[in-house]
């Protein structure tokens, strides 16, 4: 008896503990994957992602965005072994103006691109013809559109890309808080 290809692993499904991009979680039910975002009171604005390793029970500080007031925001990846070097975030995430999306490049030289289709981030490898994504962001679910929430916000990526997990996340942070200050900018100057 023959079996077939076998099934592809599932996707990360990532749940968001807040709303937030300041202060919040992304986490697997089984918590193997569990990035905590988190800004100070007394530094706010500077944004640690800090990722928890299930097997050695550590926690890195994987990424920091650096947000000062009338400055560029800054962002860097760090190891465990040492801190990075600071870049802007308009280095990090290529945007050529027209889209809040852009494009980003990992270690290994594979290119993405976050895309807004249907009101939503997908991220999509640059030079796939399909535009298959490879993460996708769900958000929250309410009763009735009013009360409590039926069900969280989540990011779902592919296991295909989850060797660009951390920057996947803070590529998700920089354009979710672009968006939302291009929002609040706007409803200020219709007002």
């Amino acid at each position: 008896m023959s079996r077939g290809a076998p099934k592809p692993p599932p996707p990360h499904k990532l749940n968001f503990a807040t709303n937030s991009v300041r202060n919040t979680t992304f986490a697997e039910d089984n918590n193997k994957l569990y990035y905590e975002i988190v800004t100070r009171f007394w530094h706010p604005h500077l944004t640690k992602i800090n990722k928890y390793d299930y097997e050695a029970r550590v926690v890195n500080c994987v990424a920091e965005i650096e947000d000062q007031p009338e400055k560029d925001v800054k962002v860097r990846f760090n190891t465990p072994d040492a801190e990075g070097e600071w870049m802007r975030a308009c280095d990090f995430i290529k945007n050529d103006g027209t889209t809040t999306g852009g494009t980003f490049t990992h270690e290994d030289g594979t290119e993405y691109r976050w895309k807004i289709p249907k009101r939503y981030l997908q991220l999509i490898k640059a030079d796939d013809e399909e535009e298959v994504p490879v993460a996708e962001y769900h958000p929250h679910k309410r009763h009735f559109g009013v009360w409590r929430m039926s069900q969280r916000a989540f990011l779902e990526v592919k296991p295909e890309a989850s060797a660009a997990l951390d920057r996947i996340i803070v590529s998700y942070l920089l354009l979710e808080r672009r968006r939302r200050q291009t929002k609040i900018k706007v409803k200020l100057e219709t007002k």
